[in-house]
C-alpha cells in the first residue's frame, strides 16, 4: 500500500491525522457528545469538547476507544469519518488510502474491527502499523538493520517499549499507563494531603508546571485554587515538585518495571547495541519533566526524547505505508 494518503494516531485521549505531503494537520480529542434524549452524536473532538463544558446536563461525554482498542464502534466509525472529512475535505475526488496506528498486542478480533471501522468510515485502502513501528519512524530511528534499537512510547492512556530490528518488533511490552494516569494520581494525591479537589485540567497543568519524576536540587512550587472537600468553598494551595513526584511514584516505577523487563527478554546482541544507541522516548507523556534522568538512573542506558514526541506516532503512521510497503 505504497503511497498512504492519509496516517491516523487514534489515542485514548487524542486523535492526530497525518496527510501526505502536509504533514500533522489535525491533533483534536478522542471524544464524542452523545444527546442523553436520543443517543445520537452532536459533536466530535474539539467541537464536542467545548460543547460538553457549556451543557454538561443533556450530553454525554464518550470516549470510544480504551487503551487502544474500540469500545464503541459506531462512535469510533462516525468519529474516523468526521476527521478523514476533516483532513481531506468533503470534496475530494476519491476515497483515501489511510493507515491506522494500533497496540502491538491488539488480538485478531481486535485488528479486524479497526479495519472495518477504516473502510465503514469510507478509506479506499485500510492498512495498519504497529504503534512501536510507527513511534520508531516517528523518531526518525532507522531500524531496517539487524541491530537493536529501543522506543518507549508514553500517551494518554498507555505506555508501549519495544526493541525494534529489521522493520520489525523483537521484543514488545504494553503498560496501561499514561499521561492521563499522572493527572489522576495528582488530582488523588492533592485531595488526601491537601483536602482539596481540583479537576483534570488544573491536575494537568500543575503537572506541566512543577511536576517531576526525578529529584531536583531546587524545588519548584506553585499556587492554585481547589475546593475544600469539607466546606465546598476554594482553597488556595501551594504545592512543590518534591508533591508531585511523591504522586506519580507508584506510576514511574510500572514505566521503569516494564522498561527493564523488555530490555531483560531482549537478546544480548540486540541489548548491547541499544546500550550504545540509548532509549528513545516518544508521546506526550514523555514530556514529564525528569523522566530522562529517571529511566537513564535505573537502567544505565542513555535515555532521549525525540524532536517531536506529541506527532512522532502520527508522523510514522502516515510514512510507514511508504517505508515498509503496507
Amino acid at each position: 500500500m505504497a503511497g498512504t494518503d492519509i496516517g491516523i494516531d487514534l489515542g485514548t485521549t487524542s486523535v492526530l491525522v497525518y496527510v501526505r505531503g502536509r504533514g500533522v494537520v489535525l491533533k483534536e480529542p478522542s471524544v464524542a457528545a452523545l444527546d442523553r434524549s436520543d443517543d445520537r452524536i452532536r459533536a466530535i473532538g474539539e467541537d464536542a469538547r467545548m460543547l460538553l463544558s457549556r451543557s454538561p446536563g443533556t450530553l454525554k461525554e464518550i470516549h470510544p476507544l480504551e487503551n487502544g482498542i474500540i469500545a464503541d464502534y459506531m462512535v469510533t466509525e462516525q468519529m474516523l469519518r468526521y476527521f478523514i472529512q476533516k483532513a481531506v475535505g468533503r470534496l475530494s475526488f476519491r476515497k483515501p488510502k489511510i493507515c491506522i496506528c494500533i497496540p502491538a498486542d491488539l488480538t485478531e478480533v481486535e485488528r479486524h474491527a479497526v479495519e472495518d471501522a477504516g473502510y465503514q468510515a469510507g478509506a479506499r485502502d485500510v492498512a495498519m502499523v504497529e504503534e512501536p513501528i510507527a513511534a520508531a519512524i516517528g523518531a526518525g530511528i532507522d531500524f531496517s538493520k539487524p541491530s537493536g534499537n529501543m522506543v518507549v512510547d508514553i500517551g494518554g492512556g498507555t505506555t508501549n517499549a519495544a526493541i525494534l530490528s529489521v522493520n520489525g518488533i523483537v521484543v514488545s511490552m504494553g503498560l496501561k499507563v499514561g499521561g492521563n494516569d499522572f493527572d489522576a494520581a495528582l488530582m488523588r494525591y492533592i485531595r488526601s494531603q491537601f483536602g482539596v479537589t481540583v479537576g483534570q485540567q488544573a491536575a494537568e497543568e500543575i503537572k506541566m508546571q512543577v511536576g517531576t519524576v526525578y529529584e531536583r536540587p531546587e524545588e519548584r512550587l506553585m499556587e492554585f485554587i481547589g475546593r475544600d472537600i469539607e466546606t465546598g468553598l476554594p482553597k488556595t494551595v501551594r504545592i512543590s515538585s518534591q508533591d508531585c513526584r511523591m504522586a506519580f511514584r507508584e506510576l514511574t516505577g510500572r514505566i521503569v518495571e516494564v522498561v527493564h523487563s523488555v530490555l531483560e527478554k531482549t537478546p544480548p546482541e540486540l541489548a548491547e547495541d541499544v546500550a550504545q544507541r540509548g532509549i528513545v522516548l516518544t508521546g506526550g507523556g514523555s514530556l514529564i519533566d525528569g523522566l530522562e534522568d529517571l529511566l537513564e538512573a535505573r537502567t544505565g542506558v542513555n535515555v532521549v526524547t525525540c524532536d517531536d514526541p506529541l506527532c512522532a506516532v502520527a508522523i510514522g503512521t502516515g510514512r510507514a505505508g511508504e517505508l515498509l510497503d503496507l
